[in-house]
């Protein structure tokens, strides 16, 4: 059995890139950084420095990179108690902040995690923020798709979609 002894923080995700770098273009660290003008030019044609693209994006994405980024000192503790056929099943039920929990996870599950489920923050089962029930019938939803017309011959405007849900 291979033990692994864990220092209580997850992945440094900056540092681990930064390795990369060196391993993989050492000419382009200088006094122990990153060089972006030689990583340019040895990269070459590669490097796209227009300032228009498409991307995806929204506010605040560039915080929340930096987020994903910090160390994580969290720990995992197993509930026995609360857990199903905790002796049989290879399943584990984890509560807590989405992104911490991830980041603890990489550490020590890197490449042994099958599947994931990650519950939305606003299905908690206490206060819902947004509507949880877009049930329907197949009917309202051909005539909202435009696979068939209405009696009168219309089509079915954004606001009359949102009345035929609510």
């Amino acid at each position: 059995m291979n033990e692994t002894k864990l220092d209580g923080q997850s992945k440094d995700i900056i540092s681990d890139n930064i390795s990369k770098l060196k391993e993989i273009f050492p000419e382009v660290i200088t006094e122990n950084k990153i060089d972006f003008e030689k990583l340019q030019s040895i990269l070459g044609k590669d490097i796209d420095d227009s300032r228009e693209k498409y991307s995806f994006t929204w506010p605040g994405k560039t915080q929340a990179i930096k987020e994903s980024q910090k160390q994580s000192t969290g720990t995992l503790r197993p509930c026995k108690e609360e857990s199903k056929n905790w002796d049989t099943t290879q399943n584990l039920y984890i509560e807590g902040d989405n992104l911490e929990v991830l980041k603890l996870l990489q550490k020590g599950y890197y490449n042994k995690i099958k599947m994931m489920y990650i519950d939305p923050p606003y299905n908690t089962g206490r206060e819902f923020i947004y509507p949880d029930n877009y049930k329907d019938n197949l009917e309202n939803y051909l005539k909202i798709s435009g696979q068939v017309k209405s009696l009168d011959n219309s089509t079915h405007t954004h606001t009359q979609l949102y009345k035929d849900f609510n």
